[in-house]
């Protein structure tokens, strides 16, 4: 098994990270690094009283900059995979062995934590942006991913050297379809997600019908200037 680094980004998650950290530590013998988004709250000094691994950014760039930061420090120190988990507790460290197994064993350069593998999807307003996603994932790639917005995504060297060279690309579903288009391969496993405890998502009603749409044009817009394997 080649080197494993997992990347928590995180942003106000004072209430969070502690219990996040715990899990990894429980369920893996892999490196961690904390991606501190210059968290308003005391999330910095919760993670200096630990002594966790963390990287603070001195001023707030949002998730995207927190996992490019993460990959370049991966791909500068050498790691073989990249895990990408969220700091909010909704991930859960007991599937992250899975995921890396099924990275390393079927030679895949993607594998997404997917809650819809084996369960259908819920009929809810937040799912219809999910279900509008994959139907353009997949009229753009011919590719079906079912759970598009999953934030607990493993990457092999392929990749992350992908992100450490193109700094446009983000932890969502547009780069999926970029990554499709370089010819990668993407595997979905099955997991479970918790419910979040504390703080709230960024994602509003409001902004996530903006995010919806974002994410439309990007997807269609990606498909038209990638070239396939290159």
């Amino acid at each position: 098994m080649g080197k494993v680094l997992i990347v928590v980004p995180a942003y106000n998650e004072a209430l969070n990270i502690e219990k996040t950290i715990n899990d990894i530590k429980n369920n893996t013998k892999y490196d961690y690094i904390i991606i501190n988004d210059c968290s308003k709250d005391n999330t910095q000094e919760i993670c200096s009283k630990n002594g966790y691994n963390v990287l603070s950014l001195p001023i707030n760039y949002g998730l995207t900059s927190g996992i490019q930061l993460g990959m370049k420090y991966a791909y500068q120190n050498d790691y073989d995979i990249v895990i990408q988990f969220d700091g909010d507790g909704q991930h859960q460290a007991k599937y992250i062995n899975k995921l890396v197994d099924e990275i390393e064993k079927n030679n895949c350069d993607i594998v997404i934590g997917s809650r819809f593998v084996e369960n259908k999807k819920p009929k809810t307003m937040r799912m219809l942006g999910s279900r509008v996603i994959s139907f353009f994932i997949k009229l753009t790639t011919f590719k079906t991913i079912k759970d598009p917005t999953s934030g607990m995504r493993v990457y092999n060297k392929k990749a992350i050297e992908e992100f450490y060279k193109n700094a446009s690309l983000t932890p969502e579903p547009d780069t999926l379809v970029y990554m499709l288009k370089k010819k990668m391969s993407i595997k979905e496993v099955q997991v479970e997600m918790s419910d979040r405890e504390f703080g709230e998502s960024y994602l509003k009603p409001l902004k996530s019908i903006k995010y919806m749409m974002n994410m439309i044009f990007s997807i269609l817009f990606v498909r038209m200037i990638t070239r396939s394997g290159k």
